[in-house]
């Protein structure tokens, strides 16, 4: 209630499906004054500066609370507990138009139209300090969806469903998602998984569906937006279609990448030398040190700057020397990333990109999950994204440097993934 009352979900297809929100409510009396000033900061809606309205999560995501709050009401009411939501016509599904479906086809319509050369989606941002975060600001030119909005709008959508098959209490299913802190070693959080359980309630079209009925939807609410009043059906299909791909290629079928802001890195020492891509090999690699998987955004965070401090200070390195180094918590984290040549495997940085599983594969191998974010999911991405040759080969650090990396168990295990050699 104070979050719509403050503007959060304010916009005519939400009001729409919620109703019209209620006035500002008192604090109630559970919340001391702290308490209810940061609830109101965070929740005043201000679709100007979007950085206001986010949060960073345990698991390490910065996620806007606007279109979580918005699916979590739209999931109990759904659930039956609350007023009914309201019907529309064409109907939509009130679950994803008041968490993502409006929000995606009025940016992709915005851009259409040419609104003062309109992104369509992002840009991500970066925290001041991730142990103790203050502010977040966005890094590039702002979209009616940034990151952060994506984010909270997958949750919302993965939360609501849950809360229609019956009420749960919401600080229950909040902690139970995104892990109750960062030191916790019992496993990867629920939303670790957020891409693959937000595509799977989306899969088979159904999100090109939702984002051409929503936008039919406005036309006969007011104020309907200017441009969809000159534009036919199959127009609105059309820009419906391009919002659904381009959302499912950016936030579903690609792995979450942390970007260096978000672990904290130290700046790059010298100038970084561009790589030429698309490159035609993957060298895979063990850390070793850490020995231990990493199974929390704090505890992969702290891994990254380790790594980083040896490889400069010890081994003085300009950087971080992997490309990318992938957590047993569902992220993988930007070392040197897709554009700077690495110091991962002599004689080859060129050539390549080195990727490295945090723990020691000598004996044992990283969890399944773990393997199936490089296997299946990073290396078809980088693929289809042009970073790397269809026909690319992966190898073993050991295959072409004297060394035991990346280990035995884990050497074992890559001989039967697509492009080994």
């Amino acid at each position: 209630a104070l979050g719509r009352g403050l503007g959060v979900c304010s916009t005519p297809g939400c009001r729409a499906v919620l109703g019209e929100p209620p006035g500002t409510p008192e604090r109630p009396v559970a919340l001391t004054l702290g308490q209810w000033q940061l609830l109101t900061e965070l929740l005043r809606h201000d679709p100007a500066t979007p950085e206001l309205g986010a949060v960073l999560a345990p698991d390490g995501s910065t996620v806007a609370l606007g279109p979580l709050l918005a699916g979590i009401e739209a999931g109990l009411r759904s659930g039956g507990y609350g007023p009914p939501l309201g019907t529309l016509d064409p109907p939509v599904d009130p679950l994803l138009a008041v968490t993502i479906s409006e929000a995606l086809g009025t940016s992709f319509l915005l851009a259409q139209g040419g609104y003062n050369n309109a992104t369509t989606l992002g840009p991500g941002g970066c925290w001041d300090n991730v142990e103790n975060p203050q502010n977040y600001t966005l890094r590039g030119p702002l979209s009616p969806v940034p990151d952060p909005v994506a984010v909270g709008a997958m949750d919302g959508v993965v939360l609501g469903a849950r809360l229609a098959r019956g009420p749960l209490p919401v600080a229950e299913l909040l902690r139970g998602y995104y892990g109750t802190r960062n030191g916790s070693e019992a496993g990867r959080p629920p939303s670790s998984y957020r891409r693959r359980d937000f595509g799977a309630l989306t899969g088979q079209g159904r999100l090109e569906k939702e984002v051409a009925a929503v936008l039919e939807v406005l036309r006969t609410l007011s104020p309907s937006l200017e441009l969809l009043r000159d534009m036919g059906t199959q127009e609105v299909v059309a820009v419906a279609r391009r919002a659904a791909q381009e959302f499912s290629k950016r936030y579903v079928e690609c792995p979450a990448i942390m970007p260096r802001c978000m672990w904290g890195a130290r700046p790059y020492r010298g100038t970084p030398t561009p790589l030429r891509p698309p490159l035609g090999s993957v060298f895979l690699h063990h850390t070793l040190e850490p020995s231990q998987p990493c199974w929390t955004f704090g505890a992969c965070a702290r891994a990254m700057r380790d790594m980083q401090r040896f490889h400069q200070d010890t081994r003085g390195w300009d950087d971080i020397g992997y490309s990318f180094v992938v957590g047993s918590d569902g992220y993988l984290y930007e070392g040197r990333g897709w554009h700077w040549v690495g110091a991962h495997t002599k004689g080859y940085n060129t050539q390549g990109f080195g990727i490295g599983i945090v723990g020691d594969f000598t004996a044992s191998l990283p969890d399944p999950d773990t393997l199936a974010l490089v296997r299946d999911e990073l290396l078809p991405c980088a693929v289809r994204s042009g970073h790397i040759q269809p026909d690319f080969t992966l190898r073993g650090h050991r295959q072409l440097v004297h060394t035991d990396c990346p280990g035995n168990a884990l050497f074992q295990e890559i001989q039967s993934w697509p492009g080994f050699q």
